[in-house]
């Protein structure tokens, strides 16, 4: 033990003296952000709760690290650019407070987590593509559905699926975050229109 220590100590001697030590790079970490506008009619809302489900995103991508599609069967995993938060939390956070600003409301919570009383609204999304090819651009596919409970207790069901394909604005990993951002901004406005249809269509 007493050798191990004294190694140890002479190590780190040599390595602040010759500086023949290399340091580990610095690892960068990133978040989404609510890019949607907020809805110029908010104060006229007829009170939208909607509750979020737990969302399944690719195994793929469901990592710290950023995940680079470098090639059709191959990806690239950048061990010093990661996300501050799981991406599974993440984004449908994002979502919740990007479909609140459209819709003008602060009634939209992602499961489990609501206030008590009735949901007017249940939102579940799957993304089976969520990716960016070599930084370049980023490409995200949502498959959702919005279930409505009607006041006889029948449900009233909305399904759709968005695509979005957008280039990279600007270098760096953050500027791909950002263009996630947007995409998910997209999405977000094609689900806040699907919920205002319903709500116009129900009795």
């Amino acid at each position: 033990m007493r050798w191990r220590i004294v190694r140890a100590i002479v190590m780190t001697t040599v390595c602040g003296l010759t500086g023949g030590c290399l340091s580990s790079p610095p690892t960068h970490f990133y978040t989404l952000s609510v890019e949607a506008p907020t809805a110029r009619e908010a104060a006229g809302a007829p009170g939208f709760r909607i509750v979020i489900d737990p969302m399944t995103i690719p195994e793929v991508v469901d990592r710290p690290q950023f995940v680079l599609r470098s090639g059709p069967n191959t990806v690239s995993l950048i061990e010093e650019h990661r996300w501050a938060e799981s991406l599974k939390r993440e984004i449908p956070r994002v979502l919740a407070e990007n479909i609140g600003r459209l819709l003008g409301t602060e009634e939209v919570w992602v499961y489990p987590q609501h206030r008590a009383g009735p949901v007017g609204y249940r939102l579940s999304v799957h993304l089976p593509k969520f990716e960016t090819n070599n930084g370049r651009d980023v490409s995200l596919e949502a498959l959702w559905t919005i279930t409505r409970t009607l006041s006889e207790g029948e449900d009233q069901r909305k399904q759709g699926r968005s695509h979005v394909h957008l280039p990279v604005e600007g270098e760096g990993y953050g500027a791909i975050a950002s263009s996630y951002s947007r995409a998910l901004a997209v999405v977000s406005e094609e689900i806040a229109a699907a919920i205002r249809s319903m709500q116009q269509q129900a009795p």
